[in-house]
């Protein structure tokens, strides 16, 4: 399948917006096997946007436009798909209900010219947006498939990840079944992953495809198969040896959710888990709190970002600091421990580490962090160094803290005493 996208608006042409979209879905088509020939950004301009339709339809069979499904007068996507295939514009009465409960839920009457974002081109398979309140679409005629997805990326990844995946796997397996799985690792960079991974590239039924993420690397193994049953063995065994090479960074598998699992896994024991971060500032206190029911074993944090916070409420000794640094393990295994004893929890997590871009030196460079995981009797400490920018390296070191809390979980390790 080869395919174009198409970016729309013109806040990308001059500057004001940064596409992220190119990377991301230039690396999930990857991951698919679908080969990108083009990628093409317009302004909000009808002759521009119709005229990047056309030529997209004559040498590509899937087009992925993004942007220009809003309510006003420049959100042209739809209406120009439309008239590019020679398709009316009809209204969807069920995407029109969504918008009138979402502004009845927020006590709102609906705007006038919201109502725009229920009208599709006939025969569109309309996309759920569930970060915003216009739908993408699917629409395919004699052979070709355009796909528009909404501009902001917070609803566009999330629409192409739950919607669009799926759709194209099944295009894709060409009258097999195509299955797939997804690895998520932390503390390694892509190029690293794919090292250790190379000869198990290149089998003939078997597709492995890598998308980086900040603070993460995501391997999507696919394969076809004559039916469900093979194409699942096939992923099986292939998923096997990744796991045996990548098992020291694997913190999550397909959608799955690190801090639901280790939520759920503290709930049914009925422990409770405290965090001081400094790096992360945070991070991992509010991802264990985005899943609800967590007040039942999340006891509260401390943000100890400054060497008296450390010293003066966690009760990290001066010597420590001065004589180990405040980037050490045993910097970090005293956080960890003096958090659980100041709120008396079962485990207790400690973060410490140089996030960037400045700070670093030969001896600790920047992405170094040390996380420590305290229960009663034992004090877990691991060192990382997380690829990447700032933000790659505080989300990676949220990702690692959460795999160690679930695997000390899942092992009982010291909490059962």
């Amino acid at each position: 399948m080869r395919a174009e996208i198409i970016f729309t608006g013109t806040e990308l042409l001059l500057g004001q917006v940064l596409n992220t979209h190119a990377q991301c879905l230039g690396q999930e088509l990857a991951a698919l096997g679908v080969e990108i020939v083009r990628h093409t950004t317009v302004g909000d301009d009808w002759e521009g946007l119709t005229s990047a339709l056309r030529e997209a339809l004559r040498r590509a069979d899937l087009i992925i436009t993004t942007g220009g499904l809003g309510p006003t007068s420049d959100d042209l996507t739809l209406a120009a798909v439309a008239d590019v295939l020679g398709l009316p514009l009809v209204l969807n009465e069920t995407v029109l209900s969504w918008i009138k409960e979402y502004f009845a839920r927020r006590g709102q009457a609906v705007p006038e010219n919201l109502t725009r974002q229920a009208y599709f081109p006939e025969g569109a398979i309309v996309l759920p947006n569930a970060a915003g309140t216009a739908p993408g679409c699917i629409v395919e005629k004699e052979g070709k498939i355009i796909v528009s997805l909404p501009g902001p990326p917070r609803e566009l990844t999330p629409m192409f990840e739950d919607h669009v995946v799926p759709f194209l796997s099944k295009r894709l397996a060409r009258g097999g079944v195509l299955n797939f799985r997804v690895v998520r690792v932390t503390g390694i960079a892509e190029y690293a992953v794919q090292d250790l991974l190379r000869d198990l590239e290149g089998k003939e039924k078997v597709q492995l495809g890598y998308i980086a993420k900040p603070g993460e690397v995501h391997v999507r193994i696919a394969a076809v198969g004559r039916d469900a049953a093979e194409a699942q063995q096939l992923v099986a065994e292939m998923l096997k040896e990744v796991r045996a090479r990548l098992s020291d960074y694997i913190f999550a598998y397909d959608e799955e959710s690190i801090e639901e699992v280790a939520g759920k896994l503290l709930a049914a024991k009925g422990y409770t888990v405290a965090v001081a971060e400094s790096c992360t500032a945070g991070m991992v206190a509010a991802r264990l709190t985005d899943v609800p029911g967590s007040s039942a074993y999340f006891m509260g944090g401390i943000v100890a970002y400054d060497n008296k916070v450390k010293e003066k409420i966690l009760g990290v000794q001066m010597e420590i600091l001065r004589d180990k640094g405040a980037v050490s393990p045993e910097t970090a295994a005293a956080m960890a421990e003096g958090v659980r004893r100041l709120l008396c929890t079962d485990a207790g997590i400690g973060i410490t580490g140089i996030a960037g871009p400045t700070g670093g030196t030969p001896e600790k460079p920047v992405g170094l962090v040390y996380i420590a995981v305290a229960v009663p009797g034992q004090t877990v400490v691991k060192k990382y160094n997380f690829p990447g920018r700032r933000f790659a390296v505080r989300q990676g070191a949220a990702n690692a803290a959460l795999k160690m809390l679930r695997d000390l979980l899942e092992n009982d390790g010291g909490l059962s005493s």
